[in-house]
């Protein structure tokens, strides 16, 4: 396993023929994975909008005018219901999401008791909830979290067009808090928000010389929302967001790789290839936090199409753990 990739190199993998670069992703994936079973999330939002942050991307921030309407953080009731949606759909982790610039007070208590009740159900947990402290970290583990999301969103140079409000160095800190508690980590990026190619490899290459890696890397499509700096930005090439999928696969082969947000606006030819390329986990559920996901009903048509079944609750002992 390499914890050492340059932008350089991983700007040779962009430039690879498109074939090749999917041969070499093939490879990886099959070492490490049965390429034929793919992990299922369900993202909840359980706190929406009236975030103070200013990313240019999202909806949630209480800076743009959007058609998003704030909402008080859910009942525990409601949360652990739609837990039980989830699993019966065949969903094998639950993630709960805030608009928090991070967690505090009382509703922080909440969110630790909803995640001892989504692990009772015998589900992986996972949660995003902005920035935290060592503190906070410690008693989401202790509270039975397995996995907390935290975005880099971009490479350190193009996140200071889209973000102010929050440093890099403010994500990476998270990160490390995270790490140091005993949680899994969910970390990748956003793409399509005008960046360059290069870009994008810098956000590969952070990612990849993490050590270890995020144990799941999504990869979100820009979804265009409409009041938000970024509705007209131009839309990436699908083959350029395939290729990034293949690369997020060679650099991190044991992470699961999610093909995350702008999977509705994908047509099933193109999510074929990003499952050919090396995506192995989706948000299965008609919402990711507010932009729309595809039907449930959708995903197991696709499935059975491609002869893609869902894998059973991950364990890091189940990893097929053959080095690429």
């Amino acid at each position: 396993m390499r914890y050492d990739w340059s932008v350089d190199e991983i700007t040779e993998l962009f430039a690879l023929p498109f074939n090749d670069l999917i041969y070499r992703a093939q490879q990886c994936h099959r070492a490490h994975f049965d390429a034929n079973e793919v992990q299922l999330s369900t993202l909840l939002s359980i706190k929406t909008g009236g975030c103070p942050e200013d990313c240019k991307y999202c909806p949630q921030s209480s800076r743009y005018q959007t058609d998003l309407e704030s909402e008080l953080l859910m009942k525990k009731d409601e949360v652990i219901a739609a837990a039980q949606r989830a699993k019966a759909n065949g969903a094998s982790r639950f993630c709960i999401g805030a608009a928090w610039r991070e967690p505090k007070g009382r509703a922080f208590e909440m969110v630790l008791e909803m995640i001892r009740a989504i692990k009772d159900m015998d589900m992986e947990a996972c949660a995003t909830l902005g920035m935290l402290d060592a503190d906070q970290a410690a008693r989401l583990k202790d509270a039975g979290l397995d996995y907390y999301n935290h975005n880099l969103d971009s490479d350190p140079e193009f996140y200071r067009e889209i973000i102010s409000t929050r440093s890099y160095d403010d994500r990476l800190d998270t990160l490390r808090h995270v790490r140091a508690a005993g949680m899994s980590i969910c970390c990748g990026g956003i793409v399509g928000m005008g960046e360059s190619r290069r870009h994008r490899a810098g956000l590969i290459a952070q990612l990849a010389r993490m050590q270890p890696h995020p144990e799941s890397v999504p990869i979100n499509m820009l979804v265009k929302v409409p009041g938000t700096p970024l509705q007209d930005v131009e839309a990436l090439d699908p083959f350029e967001f395939i290729r990034t999928i293949a690369i997020a696969r060679i650099t991190m082969p044991a992470s699961h790789v999610r093909l995350s947000a702008g999977r509705e606006a994908m047509s099933e030819e193109m999510q074929a290839l990003c499952f050919l390329a090396g995506a192995n986990s989706i948000f299965y559920g008609e919402k990711l936090l507010t932009t729309d996901n595809q039907a449930a009903d959708q995903d197991r048509i696709l499935f059975e199409k491609l002869g893609i079944r869902p894998q059973q609750q991950h364990t890091p002992s189940s990893r097929r753990m053959v080095n690429a």
